[in-house]
């Protein structure tokens, strides 16, 4: 059976060393004596996975929100030379809410 790094994590102990006991390689060795996080470490070694967890964005529409920060910061300069602070502090909340939601949805 082929298994992901998340898949191993979310095991425990026993059915990380029952995995351990079916393989005959170096990095398993002395599998009875190791904790969670070095049997882990091991057995992706062993099984030659990537040993992190990889976070997918689930942002279909990051371009349209870059697009947009860029377009709110060209007000924001608008208003800069223009000397406007009220127009200046809502395009640069705006650009806050925006730059925040993109780094929300990384996570």
């Amino acid at each position: 059976m082929t298994y992901t790094y998340h898949d191993l994590k979310t095991k425990t102990i026993a059915q990380l060393r029952e995995i351990a006991a079916g393989l005959q390689s170096e990095a398993v060795k002395g599998y009875t004596q190791l904790n969670k996080d070095h049997l882990l470490t091991a057995l992706c070694h062993a099984l030659k996975i990537d040993p992190h967890e990889h976070h997918q964005a689930m942002m279909t529409n990051k371009s349209r929100i870059k697009g947009r920060i860029n377009e709110l910061k060209a007000i924001r300069d608008e208003a800069i030379a223009s000397g406007d602070h009220a127009k200046l502090a809502h395009v640069r909340g705006q650009i806050r809410s925006y730059k925040k939601r993109l780094r929300h949805s990384m996570t």
